[in-house]
């Protein structure tokens, strides 16, 4: 799913800690997502299941497809009734056509995209909805910010970011939707939708090691970067130690063409077409 195979398999170790404090999608993103009348949606690299189990309800039909199997099995425990699948978004285990949408959530970065493009697509019928979201902590406050440079240390090295504008440019290329040259998807549309959630620091903490800089950090480093986490975070608290973070979800949406053609799987130096969620485009954003 990765040139750096360590940091994509890295949550499985982190699986139930992943599931219990990282945050599900704002409901108005799945009200802009979600096609209507969707009889099936697949949740490709679904995780513990967040972002499925928004889906139940939405869809008459929902499967997950997580290749960890350590992440499969909380997903698999906590989301009953769900058809739960071994597989990635290179080589989905589901029929060509059989899907009204495809959906990955916090999880496109670490798709091969010159591989897993063509399979969406494949999977995909004619019409159908390609789905991709981000939900995490919104860098538009400065304090949030400031805690990715609080646990990564801030100095800037080994490609991390050293200032806020770093942090913000840094999450604008992580929200880029890039496909390849020829792809068989129209014009995409972009949104974001701001909401926020009452969390004890223990939680926010919690999550922040989940994320796969922490998780693969040498022990001292990780907890280093927790411990200034940690301070900075009681120092906004107060005496309840509790946190109104603010959240953000980031969508990208677009739909396969009506024509049967499936995009061939194309080498890794294929050209390719973007379509970022930057921070105009956070800007123009509805809270929930």
């Amino acid at each position: 799913m990765s040139a750096n195979e360590e940091e994509a398999t890295s949550f499985g170790s982190v699986a139930d800690s992943y599931d219990r404090v990282r945050p599900g999608p704002a409901v108005a993103a799945l009200d802009w997502l979600v096609p209507a009348r969707c009889d099936v949606a697949v949740d490709l690299a679904a995780g513990t299941g967040l972002f499925t189990r928004a889906l139940l309800g939405r869809a008459a039909r929902v499967v997950a497809v997580e290749p960890d199997a350590r992440m499969r099995a909380v997903l698999a425990r906590r989301s009953p009734g769900v058809d739960v699948r071994a597989g990635r978004g290179e080589a989905m285990p589901l029929p060509d056509g059989s899907a009204a949408a495809v959906f990955v959530s916090t999880a496109w970065h670490w798709l091969d995209l010159p591989r897993a493009v063509p399979e969406i697509a494949r999977v995909l019928r004619p019409g159908g909805r390609l789905g991709v979201i981000w939900t995490s902590r919104d860098r538009n406050e400065d304090w949030v910010a400031e805690l990715d440079l609080v646990r990564l240390d801030g100095t800037g090295g080994a490609g991390r970011p050293g200032s806020l504008a770093e942090v913000r440019a840094a999450l604008d290329r992580h929200h880029a939707v890039l496909l390849p040259a020829g792809s068989p998807f129209g014009a995409a549309q972009t949104a974001s939708f701001g909401f926020t959630r009452t969390m004890p620091v223990d939680d926010v903490l919690a999550w922040l090691a989940t994320t796969s800089a922490l998780i693969t950090a040498p022990a001292a480093s990780r907890e280093a970067g927790l411990r200034r986490s940690r301070n900075a975070l009681l120092s906004r608290a107060g005496s309840e130690s509790l946190i109104e973070m603010p959240l953000r979800s980031w969508c990208w949406r677009a739909d396969r063409s009506l024509r049967r053609a499936v995009l061939v799987s194309a080498p890794e130096t294929a050209g390719v077409s973007a379509q970022v969620i930057t921070k105009t485009h956070r800007r123009r954003t509805v809270r929930s």
